[in-house]
């Protein structure tokens, strides 16, 4: 059996996780539906199995709470198990959650939509962000009449082809279909310029911003200038910005209109939603007021099922009648304030470092020769874990309270004298139990046993 002392002194279990996720690797491939939530992705023998959650905390299948961040892989910003989400669902469902015509739901929710996005005209709603991201690049393939799409150096857009072939993970995907994606690096214009300037790119495809980059003055403006300028349609992928930089995305806070935009995570709190928007001359090309060739654009069985709609009603109700980004973002300066300042104290601020937007932030970290360091990442989760906070990041939620934070520092304050020592030592060796945690997205499988 595997035991870990928290900060509290309460000898912290993991068997029955333990258990449960050599049962998951045995049905699921992987153990888990999603990379990012893998047991790779944590210390071993410490992945825990969570049964139910409220707020900012979550419990697992040993009966152990954690203060939680990353929220869902971002996707849950008003807290886990929101009341007037969940009434609005229970409410919805009662009537029934699918038919064989459009529902009231429907409409309301659309028009809702296209009142928070500026410069959109219409939408589609989707069930994940990678059926609107593919559905935009199809799009614009059809819109300009050319195949080649520019993606900024970002983490991710899509599990489809047409991005998957640019990650290490692109065994399966044929070589002419890797070939008609090229990436360009974010802040560098003129890289962008070179890749339009040949007259064959359909789309570029990016996030205004990201947790650890914001745009250098001017830039986000002479993209849609180059864009304007060679035909080529812009696409801004606003799954993690998209109610949390703003309720109406980066597009908003940078005033930089795309041509179509795409959403997803936090519109539903969690429930499963995304969302394409657009200029109606490029949307109408996948509906039937159009006299060119239709674009089989998004159509699934389960894009408009009421109970989804029915939460991303209740989380724009919650952001029209409060200011959730700003709690978020008063956690997150709290909390990267509280870190900072034990990391000081430790002599430890340039190995352990909190960065990004308060609303959305990362923790990184370094080894002794200020490197990062995946090793001592883990080391840093492992102890975290022991002590109650469950995170691969320091993204908060409008649910994270002074208290969260407060005692989020705490346990960072008591990580960190052993991570002084792995630094002292130049080496995690004895003090992190097992392997590292590895990239999510990565060519060959670890060759070790994944409990």
């Amino acid at each position: 059996m595997r035991t870990d002392r928290g900060c509290d002194e309460h000898i912290r279990s993991f068997a029955q996780s333990n258990q449960l996720q050599a049962r998951l690797h045995d049905v699921v491939p992987g153990g888990s539906h999603t990379y990012a939530r893998g047991a790779d992705q944590y210390p071993e023998y410490m992945a825990p199995i969570l049964v139910r959650g409220r707020g900012s905390r979550v419990w697992d299948v040993d009966g152990n709470e954690f203060v939680e961040y990353g929220m869902g892989l971002r996707s849950v910003t008003l807290g886990h198990a929101y009341p007037p989400v969940v009434a609005a669902v229970r409410e919805a469902v009662g009537d029934g959650t699918n038919f064989s015509r459009p529902t009231i739901h429907e409409l309301t929710a659309a028009e809702e939509f296209l009142r928070l996005v500026p410069g959109a005209d219409m939408v589609k709603f989707a069930k994940n962000g990678s059926d609107v991201t593919t559905a935009a690049v199809k799009l614009a393939r059809a819109a300009t009449g050319r195949r080649r799409i520019a993606v900024c150096e970002q983490p991710f857009f899509s599990t489809d082809d047409w991005f998957i072939g640019t990650t290490p993970m692109a065994d399966g995907i044929p070589d002419d279909v890797r070939r008609d994606t090229v990436r360009f690096p974010y802040n560098d214009l003129r890289s962008l310029a070179e890749i339009l300037d040949v007259g064959d790119v359909a789309c570029v495809v990016m996030e205004a911003a990201t947790a650890t980059a914001e745009p250098n003055p001017g830039y986000l403006e002479g993209v849609r200038a180059l864009c304007d300028s060679t035909g080529t349609l812009l696409v801004f992928d606003e799954m993690i910005t998209g109610f949390r930089w703003s309720v109406g995305g980066a597009q908003s806070v940078y005033s930089v209109i795309p041509d179509l935009s795409c959403w997803g995570k936090a519109m539903g709190n969690g429930f499963p939603l995304a969302a394409l928007a657009g200029r109606r001359e490029y949307m109408e090309l996948g509906g039937l007021r159009t006299d060119r060739d239709r674009v089989f654009l998004l159509s699934s069985t389960h894009g408009p099922e009421t109970a989804s709609l029915a939460a991303f009603r209740a989380v724009v109700d919650a952001y029209r009648h409060d200011d959730p980004i700003a709690r978020m973002e008063h956690a997150g300066r709290l909390l990267a304030d509280g870190v900072r300042a034990v990391a000081a104290q430790h002599g430890l601020s340039e190995h352990v470092e909190v960065i990004g937007r308060a609303s959305c932030l990362v923790f990184v970290t370094r080894d002794a020769e200020l490197k990062p360091s995946q090793a001592y990442r883990t080391l840093f989760l492992q102890e975290l874990l022991r002590r109650g906070v469950l995170g691969q990041s320091f993204v908060t939620s409008a649910a994270h309270t002074e208290t969260d934070v407060t005692k989020t520092v705490e346990a960072v304050a008591e990580a960190l004298p052993i991570y002084r020592q792995a630094i002292d030592r130049g080496s995690v060796d004895g003090l992190l139990q097992g392997r590292p945690v590895a990239p999510a997205i990565r060519r060959t499988a670890a060759p070790r046993r994944l409990h």
